[in-house]
């Protein structure tokens, strides 16, 4: 397993207090980390946020404030660099903004 590392990305408090809620309510077992990462490619490419299981092309990072890690493969880190997660009551939820 990596070395865990600083986050390269900003997460909101509401995001943090989502996740938290997500891990309390669906007993996320302690092998699960929190991924963010990238779905599809080149232009279409969409952010996508859930739970999973690290991999071999994973780097560990450290989260501020919450009880769990996050997964991102090193090819998505370029990608996820600048970016914050938040979260809206109202609307979609989890949101990808470019800082």
């Amino acid at each position: 397993m990596n070395d865990t590392k600083i986050i390269p990305i900003n997460i909101t408090d509401q995001a943090k207090e989502q996740v938290n809620n997500a891990l309390t309510i669906k007993g996320i077992p302690e092998n699960y980390f929190l991924r963010i990462g990238l779905r599809g490619g080149a232009c279409s490419a969409n952010y996508f946020i859930g739970f999973d299981k690290m991999e071999d092309l994973d780097d560990l990072y450290e989260i501020e404030n919450l009880n769990i890690k996050l997964l991102i493969k090193r090819p998505h880190l370029m990608y996820l660099m600048g970016i914050e997660l938040d979260f809206e009551e109202e609307g979609n939820g989890y949101t990808f903004n470019k800082l």
